[in-house]
Order: structure tokens, then C-alpha cells, then sequence
């Protein structure tokens, strides 16, 4: 969008905050970029520059506006939406593999040599991968300097850089303030590795369904509602975490404990997946109100989300063992998983008690309490996960891991688009063939076999996942409301 300059200046002028993270406008006359929403006067047309990263505005040698805070914009749709080369380097940059591998280790992961991932991933974003991890490091930085007491040698290497001058060089080039200014100005005061965030979104969301899902099918010691907020473990690359997730009407209240504060910004970013906080609900709504059995479903609650996942490995299990049964069912035989294979924590301010076990640990046990065909699979997807056979990284090709995941005995359409839906945020995953799904669709007049549900949905894409979560709105189950 950054190259239609008649657009991009008409979202400025009218302060459209839902093209934040869309594209940042850099003012030539001051040399600072802004989100397109900046609550500034406008600059005149002639002084604006537009660039499709914060990266890409820093590297032309910009500074990050200090009303607007264009670092902590939502981040871009298009990173969620698309499952090409540069959709997939964004998603895993943003799971923090530059930090802890290199460009080389997101090369791997990709399938790609470095060269072609730092030319296409530069053609498109005109920054490469490494200053595109750096402006994220700038940020995580900024977070720790204003959420926290640590000193400013901790927080350099908690945010991943190499050393403290290089700490300071960043922070200053890009907020023109030195950390310690930074943290003058923020006035804020927390216990070491607790930290308090807001997690912005764009506007319409619905609550509802989004922490309704998650605390229906919660696995007790592993998730909680409690004091109006969702909590979970995590397990992240240098240690565990926890997070308590609060619905407000402009954004996502955010308390996490980490372990290892170099995992902050990988924490953050599972987060904003797991409540799929860089969806563009207005382009999403706006498609499915084209037909006309959703119309009524989409005014009456827009800016639905898809309830997605912190670990789709994980995700993958627990839909395994959700197949054909009830809700309650399978967060039964869930927990009795977790009490017997999962990691025991601590969890002072809550009722957690455990991380969800690793495909590593799952392969070798033995589940009670269900069929064996059930047991077989759950083993079985298990062994695939912890050998490789199975890929649900963040930087997966959706279609390989479909292909993958569908070759296992036991796995039929309904689990793979449901872990595709959930667990890899394929916005066009569709499950045809689900019960609420069919009985919803009826209801709007629209056809129920799988096959003519299917050809009916072809106006939906891409977001025929976001009409499944229209259509399952319908009934009453619990997913569908907000806890008490």
C-alpha cells in the first residue's frame, strides 16, 4: 500500500488509525515517522515519504515519533494473511530466530538460500532481515526500559543486543532520547521479570468469542480464567513464562512473568497470534457482508477473531484429543496428559501448575482413559512432531503441514483445517464438515452437505475462517460468550 501515495496521504489526513502498521510516514522537514493515525497536525504533502516497515523509515535515517510510538503499532495483516517467502520470514523475525539463529538460521528454516531471503524480504519491506530484527530489538527495549528497574546492561542483552554501545547508539538514533531519558520520561516501576503491557489492536473487536473459546476448552493447569483475565503458561526459548491477558475497549492489557527476559519479545509476538491481534477486522467484515445469510451475523458482533495458539504443536495434540467428543471431554483427557507428562511450575499469583508436554516426552507415553485407535494417533502425531516428519513452526508452508499432517493414520479433514484454522492462523482454513458449522449454516439458509457448503463459501476467501466463527456465534455454547 505504501506506493499508492494518493491513498496513503488520504489516511493521514483523516488520522485512519486502522492503516497503522500498514505502512509509516516519515516528514522530511523533521525527520521523524508516524503511524498514518499520528494525532499531530499533518505535514504537507510534498514532506511526506511513505515506507512499508519501521525498519525500512529508520534505515533511511528517520526517528520514531515520540507522540504516536510507530515502533508499538499493531503489526502489519499481511504477515497473517499470506503464506509466501516474505509472509513467512515476518512471522518467524517476529518469534525472535534472527536473535537466537541468525539470518543463516531463517534462511534454514525457510528453505531458501540467505541471499534470496534478504533480496525478496528487501524488495518488499526495503529493509533487510537484520535491520528489520533491529528495530524489533529497539522495541523490545524500549518496553524493558520503561516496564522495568533492571539496569540498562540487563536490559541490552534481555533485548538482544550484542553489546551495551550498540544498545545505546540504537535507542538513541531511533527514539532520539538515551535509555535513561526514556525511563525518566515513562515513570513506571515493576518487580524484575514482571512486566505490563498494552497490546494494540485495530478496531472493531469482539471479546466474546475470542476469550469465550479460550476458556471453554482451557486444560486446567495449563490455562485459567481469573480476575476478568486469561492466563496460561508458556514455554519460549530460554525458559517459561506466564501471561495474563485482559480485554479492554482499545487494547489487550498484557502482565507477563518471564523466567528469561530475552524472551520478551517472543513471548509478545505468540501472544498477539494467539489472539490474532493483527487481523484487519474492517477488509475481513466487509467481504463477508457480501452474503447476504452472514450480513445479519457479521452487524451484530463485528470484528471477530480466530482464537489461535501459542504453540501449534501443542494445538495440534489437543485437537487430536478433542475429536468426537465433548468440550468437557477433552479437556479431561487433556489434563490428565499434562498432570503426567507436562513440566510442574510455580505459579504464586494463580492456580497454574504446569507447561504442556513436549512432543518429545508425549511419543514415549502411553494415554489412558480413551480408545486405543485415539491413543495410536496422539502417539503417532507425537513422533512425527518430535522427529521432524511434521512441521508446525511459525515459518511452515500451510499446504506442507496440511499435506503432512493428513499422511498420519487417524487425521482426517476436520483435524487438519481445524490445526490449519487454529494452529498455523491460515485465515482461509474451513471445516465443512463440523456440527456447529452445518447446523449454523442451515439456519442462515445456506446449504449443509459438505460438498455444497463448500462451493457456497467460495465468496468467503480468503476468511472463510472468520465465517466459521460467525456461524458457530449462533448457538449458545460457551465458547461464544465472554466468562462472568
Amino acid at each position: 500500500m505504501f506506493q499508492d501515495r494518493e491513498r496513503c496521504v488520504r489516511a493521514v489526513q483523516s488520522k485512519d488509525a486502522r492503516f497503522d502498521g500498514w505502512f509509516f510516514t516519515a516528514v522530511l522537514t523533521t525527520r521523524i515517522y508516524c503511524r498514518p493515525s499520528c494525532p499531530v497536525v499533518p505535514p504537507k504533502v510534498e514532506n511526506m515519504r511513505f515506507y512499508p516497515s519501521a525498519a525500512a523509515a529508520q534505515q533511511a535515517g528517520f526517528r520514531a515519533c515520540k507522540r504516536c510510538r510507530p515502533d508499538a503499532s499493531p503489526g502489519s495483516p499481511q504477515w497473517n494473511e499470506r503464506a509466501d517467502l516474505v509472509a513467512r520470514a515476518m512471522r518467524l523475525i517476529a518469534d525472535g530466530v534472527i536473535d537466537r539463529d541468525g539470518v543463516p538460521g531463517l534462511a534454514s528454516r525457510l528453505g531458501y538460500s540467505v541471499r534470496q531471503v534478504q533480496r525478496q524480504v528487501y524488495a518488499e519491506l526495503g529493509a533487510g532481515p537484520l535491520a528489520i530484527a533491529r528495530a524489533q530489538r529497539a522495541q523490545t527495549a524500549r518496553t524493558l526500559i520503561e516496564t522495568s528497574t533492571l539496569p540498562m546492561s540487563d536490559v541490552a542483552f534481555a533485548a538482544g543486543f550484542a553489546s551495551v554501545r550498540a544498545f545505546n547508539d540504537t535507542v538513541r538514533e531511533i527514539f532520539a532520547l538515551t535509555p535513561t531519558e526514556l525511563r525518566t520520561r515513562a515513570h513506571r516501576q515493576t518487580t524484575q521479570g514482571n512486566i505490563s503491557l498494552r497490546l494494540p489492536f485495530r478496531a472493531p473487536l469482539c471479546p466474546d468469542n475470542l476469550f469465550g473459546h479460550l476458556v471453554a476448552t482451557a486444560v486446567p493447569g495449563v490455562e485459567e480464567w481469573r480476575d476478568g483475565a486469561y492466563r496460561r503458561t508458556l514455554r519460549l526459548p530460554h525458559g517459561h513464562g506466564i501471561v495474563a491477558l485482559r480485554p479492554t475497549p482499545d487494547h489487550i492489557a498484557c502482565q507477563l512473568e518471564l523466567a528469561d527476559l530475552r524472551d520478551l519479545s517472543t513471548a509478545i509476538a505468540r501472544c498477539r497470534r494467539l489472539l490474532d491481534l493483527d487481523a484487519d477486522p474492517i477488509a475481513v467484515d466487509d467481504q463477508l457482508r457480501h452474503d447476504p445469510a452472514l450480513q445479519p451475523l457479521v452487524d451484530k458482533d463485528p470484528g471477530r477473531r480466530v482464537p489461535r495458539t501459542v504453540d501449534a504443536g501443542e494445538f495440534a495434540i489437543r485437537a487430536v484429543l478433542g475429536q468426537q467428543v465433548s468440550t468437557a471431554a477433552a479437556r479431561t483427557h487433556t489434563a490428565r496428559l499434562v498432570t503426567a507428562c507436562g513440566e510442574p511450575i510455580d505459579d504464586a499469583a494463580g492456580g497454574l501448575t504446569h507447561l504442556f508436554p513436549t512432543p518429545e516426552s508425549l511419543a514415549g507415553a502411553t494415554p489412558v482413559g480413551m480408545p486405543q485407535s485415539r491413543r495410536d494417533t496422539i502417539t503417532g502425531l507425537a513422533r512425527a512432531l518430535a522427529g521432524g516428519q511434521v512441521d508446525l513452526g511459525t515459518g511452515t508452508d500451510w499446504d506442507d503441514a496440511r499435506a503432512q499432517l493428513a499422511a498420519l493414520p487417524g487425521i482426517g479433514p476436520w483435524t487438519v483445517e481445524t490445526i490449519a484454522m487454529r494452529g498455523l492462523g491460515d485465515p482461509d482454513a474451513f471445516t465443512p464438515t463440523d456440527l456447529g458449522v452445518r447446523l449454523a449454516a442451515g439456519q442462515a439458509g445456506l446449504p449443509t452437505t459438505p460438498a455444497a457448503l463448500t462451493r457456497a463459501a467460495t465468496a468467503w476467501r480468503p476468511w472463510r475462517a472468520y465465517a466459521v466463527q460467525y456461524l458457530w456465534a449462533t448457538s449458545d455454547h460457551p465458547i461464544n460468550h465472554l466468562p462472568a
